[in-house]
């Protein structure tokens, strides 16, 4: 699946959060503040995240709706696996190790992690 630019990643996250289909309005309302966009470049936009296969578009009725084809987790694990394959060789233990070496990794997010990965022991007769 072909990644998501910044500004499609932003209009997902409106859809995710809404967990609903949305008119383009609706999501531009969102999207104020945020983004001085005009409609035609969120049509613009949406238009390349449904043939990228990320929404669809439901123009059954005189209105337009809009929904996530992919939920937040599965676009978090397909993140995930693309960062680890490009930059740490598949290695999920060689990313940790860097983070932990550059300090970006607090204490307390070291004993949460060692807290889950003990309790993954013993999971599925592993």
């Amino acid at each position: 699946m072909k990644k998501l630019s910044d500004s499609e990643f932003e209009i997902m996250k409106v859809l995710w959060e809404r967990d609903a289909p949305m008119t383009s309005n609706e999501i531009l309302a969102e999207l104020k503040g945020r983004y001085d966009w005009k409609l035609a470049a969120l049509m613009t936009f949406l238009a390349r995240m449904a043939d990228k296969g990320y929404v669809h578009c439901d123009r059954s009725t005189r209105t337009n709706y809009y929904s996530a084809l992919i939920s937040q987790k599965e676009y978090q694990v397909q993140e995930s696996r693309s960062l680890l394959e490009k930059l740490y060789d598949n290695s999920a233990a060689k990313m940790i190790a860097q983070l932990c070496k550059a300090n970006t990794i607090s204490r307390e997010e070291i004993i949460e992690l060692r807290e889950y990965l003990d309790s993954l022991e013993g999971r599925d007769g592993k």
